[in-house]
């Protein structure tokens, strides 16, 4: 499955002591990889398709001369910042790491969500309802179903009202561990 976009995090990227020892130039060059390794197959390798990119190509890619594209790729790895398969593409750890991480999510996502939302270990049949709400204006791209799913009137409710009152015990009486009453730090 091809995703529209990655996770980024600046925090990372700016905390990176080995990709902070490159230079600019280099620096900018990972991100193109990073983005072009977002597209590859597989997912974090530099490869479009079957084929490897070479220095010469991701040169070419990035408008940059072979000279300073196989500089700035030697800074990077001596620094550690990718890797090279045993197929002779680059890649990044993180990527393909993260990667497996979603994958095993995804697959652990397929077998169901809170047990305590099923009943009698079956799960509930939802019911589509349009939902009132205008949506927010964004500039992002992305879209969804205005349609939520919410289980049949009465199904769940002794099981969320019995919940809610256990939390709000809890919570009114500390024993969550953070507060110690419903007007606490009210003025």
């Amino acid at each position: 499955m091809k995703r529209p976009s990655f996770q980024f995090y600046p925090a990372d990227w700016l905390r990176d002591t080995a990709l902070r020892s490159c230079s600019t130039g280099a620096r900018g060059l990972w991100i193109d990889m990073i983005c072009f390794m977002h597209e590859g197959n597989p997912y974090g390798h530099l490869k479009v398709g079957n084929k490897v990119i070479l220095p010469l190509n991701l040169a070419s890619m990035v408008g940059a001369t072979l000279l300073e594209v196989e500089g700035w790729l030697h800074e990077l790895h001596q620094a550690g910042v990718y890797e090279i398969a045993e197929t002779g593409e680059i890649f990044s750890k993180r990527m393909v790491r993260d990667e497996c991480l979603r994958n095993k999510r995804a697959e652990g996502g397929k077998l169901g969500g809170n047990p305590n939302l099923k009943v009698n270990l079956k799960v509930i049949p939802m019911v589509e309802k349009e939902v009132k709400q205008k949506p927010t204006p964004s500039s992002s791209s992305s879209s969804s179903s205005s349609n939520i799913n919410t289980p049949p009137d009465g199904v769940l409710k002794e099981t969320v009202v019995r919940n809610w009152q256990s939390f709000n015990a809890d919570w009114v009486t500390g024993k969550n561990g953070s507060q110690t009453s419903v007007m606490a730090g009210v003025i």
